[in-house]
C-alpha cells in the first residue's frame, strides 16, 4: 500500500485536453464552440499550395491559348509537335476543374477567420482583407465562367475571351498581394505538422488529415471526370466531360453549317476556293482541288472547350496549292470563310505553320469526303492549332507576303 507521507510525489491527475477554441470571433460562443478545430491555418496553408499550383498551371496555358488566338506581335508560337496545343488545353481545363473542389475546402477552413476582431483595423489589415475579397471573387468568376465555357453555356452579355483573359490578372495582382500579406503566417502554418493533439481527442469532427486527404480526393476526381476529352483512355470514366471526343466522322461538331448559315452555299458547280498570291489570283472548283497532288496526316483536331480528338485527313498540302495559284513568296496566309459575321469566319496562319508539310486543305475526314459539319467543300486544317482556328467553308486563301 502506498502512503503519501509528503515526501513522495502523487501522480497527478490524468487531464483530458479540450480542443482549443477561437478566440476573438464576432461570432456568436455557441457558434464559435462549434468550429471545427481543422479549420486551420495549418489547412488553409496545404490546401493553398495544391490550388495555387493548380491555378498557376491555369494561368499558364489559359495565357498561351489566349495569346494563339490572339497573338501579340512579339509571340511564336510553334506548329511542333502537333499535339503540344492538345496537351496545354487539356491541361487549362482539367486543372480549372480541379481548382473548385480545392477552393470550397480552402474556403471552408478560413471563413471563420473572416469574422476575426478587427473587422478593418491599420492599412495592412485593411490592404488583407481587401485582397481576399479580390482574390476570392475573381478566382470564382475565372472558375465559374471557365466552366459555362466548356459546356458552352453563356448566360452572359460580355465577350467571353477577352474577359476571362483580363480578369485572370486581377486575380493574379490580388494574389500576389496577399501572399506578400500572408507570408509570415503561411510559413508558421507550414511549419507545424498538419495534425496536433486535438486531433488525438474524442472530438467527432473531421481532423485536419481528413479535410486534407478529402481535399486531394476531391480534386483528383473531378479532373478524371473531364479528363477524358482530352485523353482517349480515360474516357470510360470521364462522366462530367461535355465531349467525349467521338461525333459525326470520328470528331465531335461545335458549329454546324445550319448555325454558320452556309447550307445552301457550299453546293453545286458554282463554288469556287480563290486563293490569291500578290497580283495572281486563281479560282479552284471542288473537282479540281481533288485533281491537285493529295496528301494525308493524322492530326488531332483540339478545341479551346478542352476536348481534343485525333483524326486522318487527306487533301491539298497548303504548300502544293499556294504553288498551283502562282508560287508563296512567304509571309502569314490569311483563310475566309463561307460563313458571314462569325467571329471566327477568317484566321491567319503564320508562316511556321504555312511551310509545314502536314498544314493541308483538307477535303476528306477518316477516309470520308468531308462532312458539311465538319466544312465540306474544303476546310484548313494545320498542326497545334485550337479548332476554332481551323477555318471550315473555305472561300478565299490569301497570301499577306
Amino acid at each position: 500500500m502506498n502512503v503519501d507521507d509528503g515526501n513522495t510525489l502523487a501522480t497527478p491527475p490524468v487531464v483530458r485536453e479540450e480542443p482549443a477554441r477561437e478566440e476573438g470571433l464576432l461570432l456568436p460562443g455557441t457558434i464559435v464552440r462549434r468550429i471545427s478545430p481543422a479549420r486551420s491555418a495549418a489547412v488553409a496553408a496545404r490546401v493553398g499550395i495544391v490550388l495555387g499550383a493548380a491555378i498557376a498551371v491555369c494561368f499558364v496555358t489559359g495565357l498561351l491559348s489566349h495569346w494563339i488566338q490572339h497573338p501579340p506581335d512579339w509571340f511564336r508560337w510553334p506548329a511542333n509537335p502537333p499535339w503540344l496545343y492538345r496537351v496545354t488545353q487539356g491541361a487549362h481545363v482539367i486543372s480549372g476543374v480541379m481548382a473548385i473542389p480545392l477552393l470550397i475546402v480552402k474556403l471552408w477552413s478560413v471563413f471563420p477567420r473572416l469574422f476575426a476582431r478587427p473587422l478593418i483595423g491599420n492599412p495592412l489589415r485593411l490592404l488583407e482583407r481587401g485582397s481576399i475579397a479580390v482574390l476570392v471573387g475573381s478566382t470564382i468568376f475565372q472558375l465559374a465562367t471557365g466552366l459555362f465555357n466548356i459546356a458552352q453555356f453563356y448566360p452572359w452579355r460580355f465577350f467571353f475571351t477577352s474577359t476571362h483573359y483580363a480578369m485572370a490578372y486581377v486575380a493574379l495582382g490580388a494574389l500576389a498581394v496577399h501572399l506578400a500579406v500572408k507570408l509570415p503566417v503561411i510559413r508558421t502554418a507550414l511549419s507545424r505538422p498538419p495534425a496536433d493533439r486535438r486531433d488525438a481527442t474524442n472530438d467527432s469532427r473531421v481532423s485536419r488529415r481528413g479535410v486534407l486527404g478529402a481535399a486531394l480526393a476531391a480534386a483528383g476526381v473531378a479532373g478524371i471526370a473531364v479528363a477524358g476529352q482530352s485523353v482517349p483512355w480515360l474516357r470510360w470514366v470521364s462522366v462530367l466531360a461535355p465531349r467525349t471526343g467521338e461525333g459525326p466522322q470520328g470528331l465531335p461538331v461545335n458549329r454546324t453549317a445550319t448555325e454558320a448559315g452556309v447550307d445552301g452555299r457550299v453546293r453545286g458547280d458554282a463554288y469556287r476556293l480563290t486563293v490569291s498570291v500578290g497580283t495572281t489570283e486563281r479560282g479552284f472548283s471542288r473537282a479540281e482541288l481533288e485533281r491537285l497532288p493529295q496528301t494525308s496526316a493524322v492530326l488531332p483536331l483540339a478545341c479551346v472547350e478542352g476536348w481534343s480528338a485525333s483524326a486522318h485527313w487527306s487533301g491539298v498540302r497548303l504548300r502544293d496549292l499556294l504553288a498551283a495559284a502562282g508560287g508563296y513568296p512567304g509571309g502569314d496566309v490569311a483563310f475566309h470563310s463561307l460563313e458571314q459575321g462569325g467571329l471566327y469566319s477568317h484566321t491567319l496562319l503564320p508562316t511556321t505553320h504555312v511551310v509545314d508539310d502536314r498544314t493541308l486543305v483538307a477535303l476528306r475526314l477518316n477516309g470520308e469526303e468531308l462532312s458539311l459539319d465538319h466544312g465540306y467543300p474544303c476546310r484548313l486544317i494545320a498542326p497545334n492549332r485550337p479548332g476554332v482556328l481551323q477555318t471550315k467553308w473555305l472561300s478565299r486563301i490569301e497570301v499577306r507576303a
